[in-house]
């Protein structure tokens, strides 16, 4: 029985305008929980993008601070903080890439060297702070192959992100 047993007349009728009225509100809230979902996952894209750059930041207190409120979106976190991580990084494999090649500084040819060394599988590294950064110019500057540098940096990533979420969970 859908109602208690003394309603009937018009309190059924007021009993149902409300179960309407109840379920039609279910269905906002769920809509607005949704957005909310979709916003945190949007600011974790954006900081974990800036963060893999030149610009100072910290992606993993975002993940930190999503995976709190929205433990459900584990795996969709962990995918949206690496892909746009791993698109910081090619955006300083770009920037290498537009580099003049007669580029002598010291700081820079350490890396390079690293790199050069080593080939696409460095790009593991991408995520170290500060070294990170120098290593994906570095690649840029080299023209090492987009593709493998792609994949390989994004492996990095991944596995520094699920290594903090599941520290986290």
């Amino acid at each position: 029985m859908l109602f208690p047993q003394g309603l009937g007349g018009k309190d059924s009728f007021v009993s149902t305008c409300t179960l309407r009225a109840l379920i039609e509100t279910k269905k906002y809230t769920k809509k607005e929980f949704s957005l909310a979902e979709y916003l945190s996952l949007g600011g974790l894209f954006v900081a974990s993008c800036l963060a893999a750059t030149l610009l100072p930041g910290g992606s993993e207190f975002v993940l930190a601070a999503l995976l709190n409120h929205h433990p459900e979106l584990y795996w969709p976190a962990l995918a949206v903080a690496t892909l746009g991580n791993t698109l910081g990084g090619m955006t300083s494999y770009a920037v290498g890439w537009l580099l003049p090649r007669a580029s002598d500084a010291p700081r820079i040819q350490a890396r390079v060297q690293m790199v050069r060394r080593f080939g696409t599988p460095t790009m593991l590294l991408s995520w170290v702070p500060v070294v990170g950064d120098a290593l994906c110019v570095a690649a840029g500057w080299l023209r090492l192959p987009v593709v493998s540098t792609t994949l390989f940096m994004a492996l990095g990533k991944f596995v520094r992100y699920w290594i903090w979420a599941t520290a986290i969970m």
